[in-house]
């Protein structure tokens, strides 16, 4: 059986790139992170369950635990902003030019 070389990323581009990812679905890829690591955040603090969440948000609780446990796939930005949104909180975004063109 042959060896698999095991690859190193420094960086989320570079983990990007060993994953085969485009530029464009690197960057919603670390977007959806940093929503997802508030709204952890946001649950810890408020100490709220997750049916509690599904029902604010209009989703299925079994969905709401995939996303706080990290399972990201298949889960749009709009559905980490409308969980967001449902606990009380704005999500503001700004758009700023990259330093190389993706």
């Amino acid at each position: 059986m042959p060896r698999i070389k095991p690859s190193v990323a420094s960086t989320p581009e570079e983990l990007a790139a060993v994953l085969g990812l485009s530029a464009a679905e690197a960057e919603e890829w670390q977007v959806q992170h940093v929503l997802l690591q508030r709204l952890k955040e946001v649950v810890r603090r408020q100490k709220i369950t997750h049916a509690e969440i599904a029902r604010r948000a209009g989703t299925s609780r079994t969905r709401v635990t995939a996303i706080l446990n990290d399972d990201l796939e298949h889960v749009s930005s709009d559905l980490l902003i409308r969980i967001l949104a449902s606990l009380g909180y704005r999500v503001r975004a700004s758009v700023v030019k990259a330093r190389r063109a993706a």
